[in-house]
């Protein structure tokens, strides 16, 4: 979403906070700042200051909400070019979601030295939710596009696939799935249009 800096109407002159999370980014040709943060909702930019709202609390019914302790992170990340070559989405999916180092201890056997259950090999394609079927042991599935950018992608698992599948948000297949999407061993390959959101039910062997 990209927005004005200036309030040259009474609709930008209204905008004293817009919605954001977990990035906002503000840039030039060549150079720019994205500020990333780890639960922050709100922010504002205006005669070249950036603003996160802290927290916003209601008065009603209860006046004490939210005078507690409060924790939160952001950080600062200046970069030569835009938002894009910065890597500025991967940053803050980094921040929000840091990795886990885990022991394996006494039960046997051993770790592969590199594994991961699905990934995807295009940038500009995120992969915001893989879970469990309601109805059944498959995976399913949630990715977007953010670069704005027409993209033939392939994912690859960590097992072979059984069976794969376009459906909508409610992991019911349908008759308008997408006719481009193929698999075959461990891959799948679609194409996905600009700022598009896709889910997939997928039965792993």
């Amino acid at each position: 979403m990209k927005r004005p800096t200036h309030a040259n109407t009474s609709w930008d002159f209204a905008k004293f906070e817009v919605c954001a999370h977990k990035w906002l980014d503000v840039s030039e040709d060549d150079y720019g700042v994205s500020i990333l943060n780890d639960c922050k909702y709100g922010c504002s930019v205006k005669n070249g200051v950036i603003g996160l709202s802290m927290l916003k609390s209601a008065i009603d019914p209860n006046p004490e909400a939210d005078k507690e302790h409060h924790e939160f992170t952001y950080s600062i990340v200046p970069h030569e070019g835009d938002w894009r070559k910065a890597g500025t989405v991967e940053r803050a999916y980094v921040l929000n979601n840091p990795a886990t180092a885990v022991i394996k201890q006494n039960e046997g056997g051993t770790f592969d030295p590199e594994y991961s259950l699905v990934s995807c090999d295009s940038e500009n394609v995120v992969i915001e939710v893989v879970k469990q079927a309601e109805d059944s042991d498959d995976v399913i599935l949630r990715l977007y596009e953010n670069y704005n950018r027409r993209t033939d992608c392939t994912l690859s698992f960590g097992k072979e696939i059984a069976f794969a599948a376009e459906c909508n948000m409610l992991e019911e297949t349908a008759a308008t799935c997408d006719d481009d999407l193929t698999f075959a061993d461990r891959h799948i390959s679609f194409r996905i249009m600009p700022y598009e959101i896709k889910t997939f039910k997928v039965k792993l062997k």
